[in-house]
């Protein structure tokens, strides 16, 4: 198209396009047959389709999506590289999800690997940087399911396909508070302060040891006194 063919009032060019007008009707039919495709292929690709995604599901998610946009729009274009691609693409994700259930290797591969990002009250840095979790991002998952301390916790999963587990401790001790700290006076309403005193990045407790030393589990020399609920 021409620079001079692009006019601001040139309503059936936005609107309709430079197509004729009976391609619309060839529109219908096109969406009905890629529609019944991609119901064909989520359906054969298993439940998990329908729940949050894995990296193997969202990649076969994004290739049907980029398989069906051009025979949708482009009027010389025809619908059959869109059952092959959808064919190809449900083979990959079928046989990717078959050699996954008989190696662990191959599976962790594929789908990711299970990390602990919280451990007996404290946070693993280590872990959380190999995820890419960022320590806000932990406070905000513990305090939407109503943790409001480290010390709450006995295990907080980041799953291959996501999502965080927690594992609340049956024996819950002092720990490093969650709450935003600009929000003092919710904070002064929710916790009491303890005398003992944990880490105030990860949340770690020495155990007795001396606090005049950096944290053995992060380095860092900032020390918070924990806190319980009232």
């Amino acid at each position: 198209m021409k620079p001079e063919d692009i006019q601001f009032n040139d309503w059936q060019r936005i609107f309709v396009g430079e197509v004729p007008g009976a391609f619309y009707w060839e529109v219908i039919l096109r969406i009905t047959v890629i529609y019944a495709i991609l119901m064909i292929s989520m359906r054969l690709m298993g439940k998990r389709m329908a729940s949050q995604l894995s990296r193997n599901e969202m990649i076969a998610m994004v290739s049907l999506a980029a398989a069906i946009g051009i025979p949708l729009q482009a009027p010389d274009r025809g619908i059959l590289p869109a059952f092959i691609i959808a064919a190809v693409v449900t083979l990959i994700q079928q046989l990717t999800a078959w050699l996954a259930t008989r190696s662990q290797k191959l599976e962790s591969l594929t789908q990711g690997n299970i990390s602990v990002l919280v451990s007996d009250h404290h946070l693993n840095l280590k872990n959380m940087k190999t995820a890419g979790i960022t320590r806000e991002r932990v406070f905000a998952q513990l305090r939407s399911n109503d943790v409001l301390h480290l010390g709450e916790v006995k295990r907080l999963y980041f799953e291959a396909g996501g999502n965080f587990a927690i594992i609340r401790d049956t024996d819950v001790s002092p720990g490093l508070g969650v709450l935003p700290d600009m929000d003092t006076e919710f904070q002064d309403q929710t916790y009491k302060h303890e005398p003992v005193k944990v880490c105030g990045i990860c949340g770690y407790n020495p155990a007795g040891a001396a606090r005049d030393r950096p944290c053995s589990n992060c380095g860092s020399d900032r020390w918070s006194p924990a806190v319980s609920l009232q």
